[in-house]
This record gives structure tokens, sequence and C-alpha cells, in this order.
């Protein structure tokens, strides 16, 4: 326990916050899952599992999410106000997020079938990991409480923040949920993908744990009650990830799986996704038999047919668009508020708009 309150303080040290400041502090709370008072006394090679299942689903990504937490209370807070706790406890939400994350990827990768994400190998997709990533992910979803549990105990809001996680994380699911059953792998209804499914789906199963999570953590430990400055956050952010959501589904299309870590296959799973909601609603009906005829097919044929009707149909173009549209209306909902300071949510902004993953 010492070894770890001396870590904690050196991090604090002069502190930046940098993706590898913010890595360090996954290292003292990864530290802390093993010598849990549970997974403290399993086996050698038990810990040693778990170990690899963090490592290789937990720090992989962008870590944008996590990171906000401490630029969020900095924004409101100024950062040179922060005590090392308050910048330890910022930066543990911050993982728990990404904790979060990787729970809900590693079971998204299962129920897709996806094969790479992060430009290596889907955990399950590991030889030896199999569906024991099913254990695997509800453990990665356990962590998350573990650790608030441990450095918010005491703490004014650590009801709120519990409070916080379970409410976005059953949001999130019930997403998800609609995100399978709209679009079921080798079932193509057409009379589904709308609009307003597609935007229900994507402000549940991404907005609000990509986006408001973050702020909100970030809100509480500055120790903001007013509701009324979370529904001003909640409108804002709920609107931003739809955005980030919708590039997603263009990048899935039209990125370079090189550059966003993964092999985009909405077409062929049959996804709800912006660019097919788009293509019908401007679709002839011999257009929409093509898609009918083509769609959530694996053959590289009938890809490339969904594929070349986009392009027909001018959907880059359409998303160019829509993307200066969002961020225009975004900036000036940002200037007109007075609840939050603007950094708050420029600085999410700033890292997603026109982001090439």
């Amino acid at each position: 326990m010492a070894a770890q309150q001396e870590k904690r303080q050196k991090l604090a040290q002069g502190y930046e916050h940098t993706r590898e400041s913010f890595m360090e502090v996954y290292a003292v709370l990864r530290d802390e899952m093993l010598v849990d008072p549970v997974l403290g006394k399993q086996p050698t090679h038990a810990q040693e599992w778990f170990t690899e299942v963090m490592d290789y689903n937990v720090p992989g990504g962008k870590l944008n999410r996590g990171m906000a937490v401490y630029d969020v209370l900095s924004a409101i807070k100024d950062s040179q106000a922060l005590s090392d706790h308050d910048i330890f406890l910022a930066n543990s939400l911050g993982w728990c997020i990404e904790w979060l994350q990787a729970f809900f990827l590693v079971a998204d990768d299962i129920m897709d079938g996806s094969i790479t994400r992060r430009n290596q190998p889907c955990w399950y997709k590991q030889g030896k990991v199999g569906l024991v990533a099913c254990n695997d992910y509800i453990l990665l979803e356990c962590c998350i409480y573990q650790i608030i549990n441990k450095h918010f105990d005491g703490h004014a809001n650590h009801l709120r923040v519990l409070k916080l996680f379970h409410e976005v994380t059953f949001q999130t699911a019930s997403g998800q949920l609609l995100d399978l059953i709209t679009a079921p792998q080798g079932t193509v209804d057409l009379t589904k993908y709308t609009m307003d499914n597609y935007m229900r789906i994507v402000t549940y199963k991404t907005a609000f744990y990509s986006f408001y999570l973050p702020v909100a953590c970030g809100m509480l430990l500055a120790g903001i009650s007013d509701s009324a400055h979370y529904k001003v956050a909640e409108m804002i952010l709920v609107e931003m990830g739809q955005y980030f959501q919708i590039q997603d589904d263009y990048l899935d299309c039209y990125g370079d799986s090189e550059v966003i870590g993964k092999i985009g296959t909405d077409i062929e799973d049959n996804k709800c996704s912006w660019l097919i909601c788009t293509a019908l609603q401007q679709a002839t009906e011999a257009q929409k038999e093509l898609i009918k005829e083509n769609y959530g097919h694996k053959d590289a044929a009938n890809v490339s047919a969904i594929k070349t009707l986009y392009k027909e149909m001018g959907l880059e173009e359409k998303y160019k668009s829509y993307e200066a549209d969002s961020y225009e209306t975004l900036t000036a909902q940002i200037a007109a508020q007075t609840a939050l300071p603007q950094a708050v949510f420029t600085s999410l902004l700033k890292k997603i708009y026109k982001r090439s993953k």
C-alpha cells in the first residue's frame, strides 16, 4: 500500500497531462486490481491471464474519453488549484471510462463477429481465448466499480459517480440492443432502416458514454450540483456524440483500415448506418431493390455494388456537407451557453473534427 501511495505522489509532481502521464495512472490501477482481495488470492496463472486481458484491451485506443475527465476538471477549476489527489481521482475516473470502453468492445466484437480491433486481432480471436472472452468482459466491467469504491470511499459524490456509470452502461446496452435487433446479420428489413431508428441507436449506443460521461465525471469532481448545468452539457454532448458516430460510419466505408485500426464491415454486417439510411431516404425503387439484393452479404461483389451505389448517390459529398453543418451548429451552441467554460466542449470537438481515425 505504501508503495502504491508513493507511486501516486510521484505522478503528480510537476504534472503535465499527456498520454504518458495518463498511462502511468493505468499502471497504478492495474497493479491495484492484481492485489485486490479477490484477484490477489487467485493462482499465478489466473493473475497472469487477467493482466493480459487488461493490457490487451484497456489502454490500446486513442484514450480521448478517459483523458477528457482531467481536461474538463481543469477547465472548470484552474489546473493550478488542483491537488495531487484531485488529479489522481480525475485520471482514475478517466480510466474507469476506458475500462468501460474495453468491456463494450470485447463484447461488441463477439456479437459482430469482428476480425480486428486497434490494428490487432480482436481479443476473442486470440487462439487461446475464444468465448472465455465473455467472462473476461464481465471482469473488465467489475474493475470499474472496484476502482470507484476503493478511491471514492467517503467522497461527497461517491454515490452519484456510481449511479452515473450504471445509468450510462444501461443507456449504452439499450442502444446496442436496438442496433442488434434493427439490423440482424442475414436479415435485411429496409423498413427498419430509418433515420429516426438510426439516431436512437447512436444516441444511446455511443453519445452518452463517449461524450456525456467524461464531462459529467469532470463536473462531479468539480463539485457542480445544478441539474440545469448537466442538462446543458447533455444537450450539446449528445449532438456531438451523434456527429462522432456518423463520422465512424463514414470512416467504416471510406477510411483507411491501416489508419482507423480495423477493417470496415458495416455493409457486410447489415449495419443500420448513416450511409444506408441516407441512401434509402433518396433511393428510387430500383435502387432500393439493389440494396435489398446486396446489403448484408459477405461477398465482395455485393459490397462493391453497395459502394458503387453510394458513389452514384454522392454520399461522400453529403457527409462532408453534414459535417460542416454539424460543426457550425455545435460551435454556435457552445458559444451561446453560459453553464460551463467553452473549453469543456471545444477541447472535445477539436479532437474529433475532420478526424481520420
